[in-house]
């Protein structure tokens, strides 16, 4: 006796939707970024990321230990330094905030730490541009990072994540921590960062957007552009042979096919992604107008990224995780 296919039996009620479910999302692979500006008085709100903060250098302890209590334990800081230049920066301010934060906290959280400059230049570029403003250079912008990560990690930061983009960064960060004793700093690299437009709030929370009178007016030239995923799998191979621990794709969403491609490419390295700013808010904004429950649709994001190949998700909503994935 034949009998017919029944697909719905194993999804009629949730019992058997849990026990068959193929992906899995946990608390634990969820990273929360953190704004701490120089100079605020008080914090600020970000636009469109609801619960996300501009925060000071006191307001960010209350807020991890909060994070902490709510069952968030990895975090990913991006320090705002007051003083915006083009050359010769100061790596203080954020340096002194992962002093605090250890300090308060020790091993009790994770402490990732974002390596760029676009938050200190007058310009907002990634990197030091050239004397006719008209491009970034490589080589100098290069060694600034390398100082900056090697800053941070002195500082206690147990991992280092240049954003940059710039060719051989990651060789030149490894070598540098090296040669300062900290080889057990983890480096993750930002490998495929796409020249999005899915950026907005977070260059409001960084401070980082492009501006200025420069003939550069944007980032692609150095960020991968969206119609080049060959590009993204190049970038992540160098990056992965010059010392890169943990690999990432940046934006989500949009770059799902990238994603599930790289992790089959190089699967002997773990694959961070990170739900941008405005894929976060895009989901706050329809919920927030009746469109769609927030939460089932950022759980939703989350378990496609699973899916795709990711084990870690850098998301502004972590500190819900334990809450929203119902733990």
């Amino acid at each position: 006796m034949s009998f017919q296919l029944n697909l719905r039996r194993l999804r009629q009620n949730p019992w058997i939707r849990d026990l068959s479910r193929e992906v899995r999302v946990h608390s634990s692979q969820l990273i929360q970024p953190l704004f701490v500006v120089e100079g605020l008085r008080d914090r600020e709100v970000v636009p469109g990321l609801t619960g996300v903060y501009r925060d000071t250098s006191q307001t960010i302890l209350a807020q991890i230990e909060k994070d902490l209590e709510a069952g968030a334990r990895k975090f990913l800081l991006f320090g705002v330094p007051g003083e915006k230049k083009e050359s010769g920066f100061s790596y203080d301010f954020t340096s002194s905030a992962i002093e605090s934060i250890k300090k308060q906290f020790g091993s009790d959280l994770f402490l990732a730490v974002d390596v760029c400059l676009c938050s200190s230049t007058t310009h907002g570029q990634c990197g030091i541009l050239s004397d006719s403003y008209d491009h970034v250079m490589n080589h100098q912008t290069v060694v600034e990072l390398a100082k900056a990560a090697t800053a941070y990690a002195q500082a206690g930061a147990d991992c280092v994540a240049p954003s940059d983009m710039m060719d051989g960064r990651i060789a030149a960060i490894r070598e540098s921590l090296e040669e300062a004793g900290l080889e057990q700093t983890l480096l993750m690299s930002y490998s495929a960062k796409f020249h999005s437009k899915f950026y907005g709030p977070f260059r409001v929370a960084a401070d980082s957007a492009p501006k200025g009178e420069v003939k550069l007016k944007d980032r692609a030239t150095y960020q991968i552009d969206p119609g080049r995923p060959s590009d993204a799998l190049a970038s992540s191979l160098r990056d992965a042979e010059e010392g890169a621990d943990i690999l990432m794709v940046k934006p989500g969403l949009p770059y799902l096919d990238v994603l599930a491609n790289l992790k089959r490419e190089i699967p002997t390295l773990p694959w961070a992604v990170y739900e941008v700013s405005g894929e976060y808010a895009a989901i706050e904004m329809l919920a927030e107008r009746g469109l769609m429950s927030g939460v089932d649709a950022h759980v939703e994001s989350w378990t496609a990224f699973a899916r795709a190949g990711a084990s870690m998700i850098i998301t502004y909503g972590a500190r819900n995780g334990r809450k929203w994935l119902g733990e």
